[in-house]
């Protein structure tokens, strides 16, 4: 009885907390016409196959998702345009079938480009590929979708197989394809090569912003960012924990031994040749820290929605409403609330945003 008890008083609170966030988000975040470039969807066959294969490695619960609902809270959030993608682990959980990871990938752009050509005002799509260790696999979907399902750029991960990072050199030939098509990618953490300390810290919660770091460095530091220029690249979550390493990443161009190709100003000229996006990443110091360092028209609007929860998407929307008004309502930097909230993905994505 007692376990009844505290599983009602708890879809009671689950329920009341959600209600209350959509109440706030009625009242407010009316007309920013915000693009939200980090928006995830779940079809239901890409939930099941998940559950499927042992659930997300990072061990994070897959969310309840439809196109009816990110809808709402888009609505809610003051999201006029959201370009999608599927999260990790996407294909990987076929890593070691490469037909399976190939038909996987097929399936869900066909699913997310119907999904625009049906919402066309409120969707894009970043395009999913098979997992990269499937070097011709990756490279022919690339080839598909760019001829016909015409998505707005990539989805990639920050690692593949056993801890191969972007910078790998046996990806070198999905760079030279991506940047051969001046692409846009999405780089987006997926699990880390550590285990869950405990149940309060799956990998999204600490490994994450880790994950997405190490990869923009190894990017850089293994020349792969100055070889691939055309490439625009999109980092989740303001970077990871990007702009406050990134001297110190410079620093490998100092330090002969390391072999490093790229000297210190070239690693930070690298590094802050990056997008970033504001996903769960609008805490004072996060921000801060994230304009100190990054070319302020190379920032995006982010939401995380909904592998970050409505009430918790909602209370970090208006944290970076809250912060820019606090800081930047001069004339000096009228609008660089607005640039980050639309126009910034208005120069990026000049086909998909139009007014």
């Amino acid at each position: 009885m007692t376990n009844q008890t505290e599983r009602y008083s708890k879809s009671i609170m689950d329920h009341a907390r959600t209600q209350g966030a959509h109440i706030i988000g009625a009242l407010i975040n009316r007309h920013p016409r915000r693009v939200d470039t980090h928006h995830h969807i779940i079809p239901e066959f890409y939930a099941q196959a998940v559950e499927a294969t042992g659930g997300d490695p990072a061990g994070w619960p897959i969310p309840k998702w439809s196109p009816q609902l990110a809808k709402d809270n888009m609505s809610l959030l003051g999201v006029e345009m959201a370009i999608t993608s599927v999260t990790a682990p996407g294909t990987k959980i076929y890593e070691g079938n490469i037909e399976k990871g190939r038909d996987f990938a097929r399936k869900l752009n066909e699913y997310s480009a119907n999904l625009v050509k049906n919402n066309p005002e409120q969707f894009g799509f970043f395009a999913t590929l098979p997992s990269l260790t499937d070097i011709d696999g990756a490279i022919a979907e690339i080839d598909y979708v760019h001829s016909v399902l015409k998505p707005d750029g990539f989805i990639l991960f920050t690692s593949y197989g056993h801890g191969k990072y972007l910078g790998h050199s046996s990806f070198r030939p999905i760079w030279t394809k991506l940047n051969d098509l001046n692409a846009i990618v999405f780089i987006h953490p997926s699990e880390a090569p550590t285990p869950i300390v405990n149940r309060h810290m799956p990998h999204p919660i600490v490994d994450y912003p880790h994950e997405t770091t190490r990869t923009a460095a190894d990017i850089v530091l293994s020349g792969t960012r100055a070889a691939f220029p055309n490439v625009t690249i999109i980092l989740s979550h303001a970077g990871g924990t990007l702009p406050f390493l990134a001297q110190r990443i410079a620093g490998a161009g100092f330090i002969k031994s390391l072999g490093c190709s790229r000297g210190p100003l070239q690693i930070l000229s690298d590094l802050r040749s990056f997008y970033f996006d504001t996903a769960l990443a609008s805490s004072v110091i996060q921000l801060k820290a994230l304009l100190e360092f990054a070319d302020h028209s190379k920032i995006l609007f982010g939401s995380d929605v909904p592998y970050a929860t409505f009430p918790l998407s909602l209370y970090m929307t208006k944290c970076l409403d809250t912060f820019f008004y606090q800081n930047y309502n001069t004339k000096k930097y009228k609008d660089l609330w607005l640039n980050i909230n639309r126009n910034n993905a208005k120069t990026l994505f000049p086909q998909k945003i139009k007014n």
